[in-house]
């Protein structure tokens, strides 16, 4: 039986999500069905032996976005090319939007999901090991893994095939640093997060969702057609976030 949309609280206000007080509840990126914990690099190798340097075109009605995903990931990596290569995207929507935040998808209940129907839980039946890396900020156009919340997740592993790209809004540098201090708490000199300069800087003129950072596993980013994240992040949606008119995508690997 699929598990309900969930909840987490989450413990730092953030203004662009518009929380008011530390309590304010904050919806997590995915709500799923518990599943098996898989790591999957033996089993998409035999797919593709090499997956080095990967590049993901997703195309939607508003133009085509080329992602790259990293090496420095190889479970998320091979899994996402493992399901681009299946087929598994194509013409699933991205079921919630949230101006602002994110653009999320990867349900496979979407794929021509009545208008009224409660998406969001629905995956391949297994999870990802987290690969959480500290070079890897949610700057906008990152993509993320969705997961289930702390609570049924306590080992932050990824759904198996729902994910979100980062909109986000700028991002001031107190924030940030707020931020860093927050998640630097209580962990000794040897374990320290800190924002580089250069993310200082792509947060306050780009943009992103930085109080994800630490979260949810970065596995990829945007390189070619960044503006299509604001195209499909301002459509207007509906109660529990799905865009109005259901906004498709269809997945492919291409060469760089």
């Amino acid at each position: 039986m699929k598990s309900p949309f969930l909840f987490i609280f989450g413990a730092i206000t953030y203004v662009i999500l518009g929380s008011s007080s530390s309590c304010t509840p904050q919806r997590q990126l995915i709500s799923e069905v518990p599943a098996e914990e898989v790591p999957v690099t033996t089993e998409t190798q035999k797919v593709m032996p090499d997956n080095t340097n990967a590049h993901v075109r997703i195309t939607t009605q508003f133009g085509d976005m080329i992602v790259k995903l990293y090496d420095e990931t190889p479970q998320h990596r091979d899994n996402f090319l493992k399901l681009v290569d299946e087929g598994y995207y194509n013409d699933l929507i991205f079921h919630r939007v949230i101006k602002n935040f994110m653009i999320q998808g990867g349900d496979p209940d979407s794929r021509g999901a009545a208008p009224n129907a409660r998406l969001g839980a629905g995956g391949p039946g297994y999870t990802v090991p987290a690969e959480f890396n500290n070079a890897f900020t949610h700057k906008k156009g990152v993509l993320s893994a969705a997961r289930q919340g702390d609570q049924v997740n306590p080992k932050r592993a990824s759904s198996g095939s729902q994910f979100y790209i980062v909109q986000g809004a700028p991002v001031q540098e107190a924030m940030l640093l707020n931020l860093e201090m927050r998640r630097n708490a209580g962990k000794d000199s040897t374990n320290q997060f800190h924002y580089t300069p250069e993310d200082i800087e792509y947060f306050k003129t780009i943009g992103g969702t930085p109080h994800l950072d630490g979260e949810y596993t970065v596995f990829g980013e945007v390189v070619e057609g960044l503006s299509i994240v604001d195209s499909i992040g301002f459509v207007r949606t509906m109660p529990g976030d799905r865009p109005v008119e259901d906004v498709k995508m269809k997945m492919e690997r291409v060469k760089k």
